[in-house]
């Protein structure tokens, strides 16, 4: 789930301690984002997804993080074709084969928060589907790449920018990433789009939720009716992928991947 509005508090350097949680809650979502990836298909419901999503959170120990946050009604974000994000499941909204699928999960964990997106197609891609979910993870891997002490956000956000417009593509500009920690939004802002050497300075210890947003066509988003859910102006395709990563100081260390057995 992104974060809009600035925050006005200082960034909250973690302790090792506190990443360790921190990944253990981040290992939990990406174990949900494979389970939910894996059970596209034609005809299920956005809302079985969510159903789904809640009952594996729990039994992980975990607690949905979205749910009730700021007033948002279920568990699962899931954005569907030209739905940017914070889609909101439905019993009627069913998928169709070639849907373009973004889910986006947030967990709680011993009062640490996890948060990691991803987008996947029910069956075969189509090229041009395929191509953007291709572009959109490079790009989040690029900027993963500069979050690295003594570089600047900036680095981040140029990265990401970089490589979605030299493919053709739109970063969303009224949406970004954020720190997370014991709170699911915390300073600082990481847009996806800006210039290198600017911002604050990486640190050790800094928990980043990086997570490019990039549509097909033009960036311009709208909400919809239901105050939750950001299309594509233009009807474009759009596909989002995020990780929380924490600096460290060997470099950038992906927290949300499935916990080794």
């Amino acid at each position: 789930m992104k974060k809009k509005l600035p925050g006005k508090k200082g960034i909250i350097l973690k302790e090792d301690w506190e990443i360790e949680i921190l990944r253990k809650a981040n290992s939990i979502v990406a174990r949900v984002l494979q389970i939910l990836k894996e059970q596209l298909a034609e005809g299920i419901s956005t809302h079985d997804l969510d159903q789904l999503a809640e009952s594996e959170i729990k039994k992980s120990g975990g607690i949905p993080a979205f749910k009730g946050y700021k007033g948002y009604p279920a568990t699962l974000c899931i954005s569907i074709n030209d739905e940017v994000v914070h889609g909101i499941p439905r019993k009627d909204r069913l998928l169709r084969q070639g849907d373009l699928v973004s889910m986006d999960v947030g967990v709680i964990y011993e009062g640490y928060v996890g948060d990691a997106a991803l987008t996947a197609t029910v069956g075969a891609p189509s090229e041009e589907a395929a191509r953007l979910m291709a572009v959109t993870e490079e790009a989040l891997l690029k900027g993963i790449t500069q979050a690295r002490p003594k570089n600047r956000l900036g680095d981040i956000s140029h990265a990401i920018q970089r490589h979605v417009e030299g493919a053709g593509y739109s970063v969303v500009k009224q949406f970004v990433g954020h720190g997370v920690g014991k709170a699911l939004h915390e300073p600082p802002e990481i847009p996806n789009f800006g210039r290198r050497g600017r911002g604050p300075v990486l640190k050790p210890g800094m928990v980043l939720a990086i997570e490019p947003m990039v549509n097909a066509g033009s960036h311009d988003v709208k909400i919809l009716e239901d105050g939750w859910t950001a299309v594509t102006v233009d009807g474009s395709l759009s596909a989002h992928f995020e990780h929380s990563v924490a600096v460290t100081k060997k470099g950038p260390v992906i927290l949300s991947v499935p916990e080794q057995e």
